[in-house]
């Protein structure tokens, strides 16, 4: 392989690997915020559990918790709440 073809073959992976990341891009937006969405719902369960002894209210630290208020914010908490309440 010649000096030339390297350069050809560098190029064009080069374009592939740009024409993936565009391709891509959206979804990995979409699953970037929902990560962030879902570490500040960790978050939220957190201090929420921190003040149980003085409010009452408990939730579970789970993925699932976290992932319904990451995405749902404030309606999700309280339908946990309600769910907790209901169960």
């Amino acid at each position: 392989m010649d000096l030339n073809q390297k350069i050809i073959a560098a190029l064009l992976a080069g374009f592939f690997i740009i024409a993936l990341l565009r391709v891509f891009s959206a979804p990995l937006k979409l699953a970037v915020k929902l990560l962030v969405n879902t570490l500040l719902g960790f978050f939220a369960l957190w201090a929420v559990n921190l003040t149980a002894g003085v409010t009452g209210i408990a939730l579970g630290m789970n993925v699932w918790n976290a992932l319904v208020i990451g995405v749902l914010g404030l309606p999700g908490f309280v339908l946990l709440l309600l769910v907790q309440w209901v169960l």
